[in-house]
């Protein structure tokens, strides 16, 4: 029986802390997938770990799923607006 084995491997990361653990973490995975010929993306990515992993020179190498990435910039437009309109004119 032949199964076909997956190319891709999704992976959540939403309850992982921005730290040094979590990129080290997810650099070793990423490489793990690579040897084995498979595709790693990162799903549900903090805006504060999509930062670090910009800082180390991960961004490139990581692959996060455009979903989180649209949310966390809509969240931030949203503040950026609020904040505008409750500043008096002046």
């Amino acid at each position: 029986m032949n199964a076909q084995r997956p190319s891709t491997i999704a992976c959540d990361v939403s309850a992982l802390a921005p730290d040094a653990v979590a990129v080290d973490t997810l650099a070793r995975l990423q490489l793990a997938a690579r040897r084995l010929g498979l595709e790693l993306r990162l799903r549900h990515v903090s805006s504060e770990l999509q930062e670090l992993l910009a800082f180390v020179g991960l961004r490139d190498v990581l692959r996060v799923e455009a979903g989180r990435q649209a949310e966390a910039r809509e969240e931030r437009l949203r503040v950026e607006e609020e904040r505008e309109l409750d500043d008096p004119a002046g």
